[in-house]
């Protein structure tokens, strides 16, 4: 099929405008996507992973739940912050907070990782905690991170583990809302790079500059998890899944929500499906930006003593 007019001229635009500079301007000191600022994660594991923690559990940390946090795609662990120390203050659960493959590095690292690196640390850490004995694990994903967890278990990379005792979505991008993900197998090439806006705050924890072979497996993820959500994903019994979903999200369409429910089957009927009522993405973590209401304040606390309640069985 013919290319739109209209659709030729925004790519000759963008060649206009970006063909003599497809590498970003980025600033060592301050942005994540340098060479100077590291996930913190990286030189402190133990401060991070519950299986770095931990190295002998006791009887007592072993019987409490274990929230194994993922965050999004161009995030780092500083996305659950906020509720890591939550929980932490309260001491009902114990939390492990997981930085994606080829994140927290710099731009290159960024560039050149797939999908399936992105994954590997959340089955690296799932499968230590089994190991060293921990009976009651969960799985809380934003945005990309809960993605990747679907598609772990869509793909049955956690089959012979102990089951997840539940899954916890917080704005899951299935569908994106901007729809230029889908030309990007196309424009990526020509545009290099996207730069995204932060919030002062953000700089050195989110990335800036998202490279067109990043976005692309990012399209490559969420088409093939939409994929098997079209053909049904099973949960394993007993695992259950809650998914929370921004009716205004300006990076997950909430039609994203639609499809998992109709398309995950757990042992209990269909996923619990909560809409709520946020323009915020990842609207759990609030830290980074500049217009906090307390209507958002109030929403993510309420959010987080549920998911606590779920990890409780309550």
């Amino acid at each position: 099929m013919p290319l739109h007019f209209k659709t030729l001229g925004f790519i000759a635009l963008l060649w206009l405008t970006t063909a003599c500079n497809l590498s970003p301007d980025i600033d060592d000191a301050i942005d994540l996507d340098g060479t100077q600022i590291y996930d913190p994660s990286l030189a402190h594991p133990e401060q991070y992973l519950l299986s770095y923690q931990h190295p002998a559990p006791t009887s007592d940390q072993l019987n409490l739940p274990v929230a194994i946090t993922v965050h999004g795609f161009s995030a780092s662990t500083w996305e659950w912050d906020e509720f890591c120390q939550w929980s932490h203050d309260r001491g009902q659960l114990l939390t492990s907070q997981v930085l994606l493959g080829g994140h927290g590095i710099d731009y290159q690292a960024f560039k050149t990782a797939s999908w399936g690196e992105w994954q590997r640390p959340i089955l690296e850490e799932y499968q230590r905690l089994e190991a060293m004995g921990y009976k009651h694990l969960y799985l809380a994903g934003s945005s990309t991170g809960a993605t990747l967890i679907l598609e772990l278990m869509a793909s049955g990379k956690l089959a012979g583990s102990q089951r997840p005792e539940s899954i916890i979505m917080i704005d899951p991008i299935i569908i994106p809302s901007n729809k230029f993900l889908s030309l990007v197998g196309f424009v990526g090439p020509i545009m290099g790079f996207v730069e995204t806006p932060l919030d002062e705050a953000e700089n050195g924890h989110y990335y800036k500059y998202r490279p067109h072979e990043a976005l692309n497996q990012l399209l490559r993820l969420t088409d093939r998890v939409r994929h098997d959500l079209e053909d049904d994903i099973t949960l394993p019994p007993g695992t259950t899944l809650t998914v929370y979903k921004s009716l205004r999200d300006a990076s997950a369409d909430p039609v994203s929500a639609l499809l998992l429910y109709k398309g995950i089957s757990t042992s209990a009927g269909k996923p619990t499906v909560k809409m709520v009522d946020s323009d915020l993405h990842v609207f759990t973590y609030l830290k980074g930006s500049n217009n906090v209401s307390e209507h958002d304040k109030t929403l993510q606390n309420q959010t987080f003593m549920e998911m606590e309640a779920i990890m409780h069985g309550r």
